[in-house]
């Protein structure tokens, strides 16, 4: 790792992380606060949904990708922003990252149609990219020892605590003011996290021989779009028709293109030989699954609540809160405890508790349900997103040779984004099939209700047979590697790794 001249931690220029005194925790404040921002604009726009609606004539599917469009360029771009940063700087890239990331925030505030704000979603999403790749090694540069502990348990606890506060917080904005709030109030915010940065925060970069993998980055991207999209189109417009199809192809066509870019690639986004190793390519297929099975049915839950149970914005953000606040306690009060466990045990198991919550609500749900019905089985899941989520990057650190540290962090944190992205393309899917099905037996209002229920029950129990099926084989297949680390704290910051991969890489919060 090289700094730039003055800005080493404990060196020159009067501004330390790692001095004495208040000011030295002024970087962690300017990193957390971008975090947290592109954490919250995750879910933020859930509760707004029903109100972007009514206010831009958005269709469903439009829905879908305001959703989607910021998932996906976060996770098509992680892996790329975070090897632009060890070569251009990573505090450099993180402002870039901010500035991008104000300015596309304002123009989904001020979209006068719902394209215009998918597109600015995207930008946005671009920018949060630069900005989660670059939290973790300009924490690492900034704080060392006891001090690096401290910063950490801040970053990971507001980190957690962004996914409860993102429904509530969106849900109060639309309430109090207007849906375009939502996204203006990033303004300020990003300016505030800009000047800490220029002001407290070093520039610092990674391995000198790094190169960017340009093929590899474009094929990857290519394929996550191509396949996000033919997904939301196939469900719209048949899975036969000459559109859906050209798009699986093209994602097809882009993988096979991926894997022979990163066979030849000196410096490859993920060396594709890490999936040869049984417990790493679980992990990375329980890092999507798991975020797919979580997560991405309570956007649906949102409009429920506000379109058939006539709760307010902020009504349907508490009403999910549940889910949130468990995984919170959990990782707050058994965090310590969970890391020392054997890595498939709380993630195993935290899938399984993630798949009999989703469960719950296909027997809860029924006919006359209201909100509470949803309490039970967001607080299991909650319960199951606690253990699993925390452990989850430590345990692909375990299943990787020390030296490509970076890359599994990296890896695992892509694919936790791809299976948000992936997982409102299907259960969208099945939903709107299951609105439209209710629509063509019956009209009225009482039909819609029903065709709601049955799109969340038929979600939930697909959310719910994938957590379940995920958590099985990871107890059955995930092991430490020999002479792993295991996950320590610190191993992912590039400590112990060889010039083939010095790049540290975001780590995954809980309930992210």
């Amino acid at each position: 790792m090289r700094y730039a001249p003055g800005n080493a931690p404990g060196g020159g220029g009067g501004r330390s992380a790692t001095g004495t005194g208040r000011g030295k925790w002024w970087p962690l404040v300017a990193i957390t606060l971008g975090n947290f921002m592109l954490l919250v604009d995750v879910t933020i726009v859930n509760t707004a949904l029903p109100r972007i609606a009514d206010g831009l004539g958005a269709s469903f599917t439009s829905l879908q990708w305001v959703m989607d469009g910021y998932a996906l360029a976060l996770a098509a771009l992680l892996m790329v922003a975070g090897s632009a940063a060890d070569l251009y700087g990573r505090r450099r890239l993180y402002v870039a990252g901010l500035a991008v990331f104000a300015l596309a925030s304002l123009a989904c505030g001020l979209a006068p149609g719902a394209e215009l704000l998918v597109a600015a979603r995207v930008v946005q999403g671009i920018g949060a990219a630069a900005m989660f790749a670059t939290n973790t090694p300009l924490l690492m540069a900034a704080y060392q020892g006891r001090d690096r502990g401290v910063a950490f348990g801040v970053w990971g606890g507001t980190s957690g605590a962004a996914a409860a506060v993102g429904p509530v917080l969106g849900g109060m904005l639309t309430e109090w003011t207007d849906w375009r709030t939502i996204f203006l109030v990033n303004l300020p915010l990003t300016a505030v996290a800009v000047w800490l940065t220029l002001r407290y925060v070093g520039e610092s970069y990674g391995d000198l021989g790094a190169r960017i993998d340009w093929p590899g980055a474009a094929s990857f991207t290519v394929c996550a779009g191509a396949l996000t999209y033919g997904l939301m189109r196939g469900g719209e417009h048949g899975w036969t028709e000459t559109g859906t199809l050209a798009a699986l192809a093209v994602a097809v066509l882009a993988l096979l293109v991926f894997a022979v870019a990163e066979r030849r690639a000196a410096h490859p986004l993920l060396d594709l030989r890490l999936l040869r190793r049984p417990s790493f390519a679980v992990l990375m297929a329980a890092a999507l699954l798991m975020q797919a099975a979580a997560f991405p049915y309570l956007t649906f839950v949102g409009l429920w609540a506000q379109d058939i149970l006539g709760l307010s914005p902020i009504g349907a953000g508490l009403a999910v809160t549940p889910l949130a606040l468990m995984s919170l306690l959990v990782g707050v009060l058994g965090g310590r405890a969970l890391q020392r466990m054997a890595p498939q045990l709380p993630l195993g198991i935290g899938l399984l508790l993630i798949g009999a919550g989703s469960l719950l609500h296909v027997v809860l749900l029924g006919s006359g349900a209201s909100w509470p019905a949803l309490v039970p089985g967001l607080a299991v899941s909650g319960l199951g997103v606690g253990a699993a989520m925390p452990v989850l990057v430590s345990a692909a650190l375990g299943a990787a040779p020390p030296q490509r540290a970076g890359m599994a962090s990296g890896a695992v944190n892509t694919f936790r984004q791809l299976g948000f992205a992936f997982g409102i393309a299907v259960l969208g899917t099945v939903f709107g099939t299951a609105l439209r099905d209710s629509g063509a037996r019956a009209g009225g209002r009482d039909a819609l209700a029903a065709g709601y229920l049955s799109g969340l029950r038929e979600i939930t129990l697909i959310s719910g047979l994938v957590a379940l099926a995920t958590g099985l084989l990871v107890l059955a297949v995930v092991r430490r590697a020999p002479g792993s680390d295991g996950g320590r704290p610190g191993a992912a910051d590039g400590a112990d790794a060889g010039p083939a991969d010095a790049r540290p890489r975001a780590q995954a919060p809980a309930g992210a």
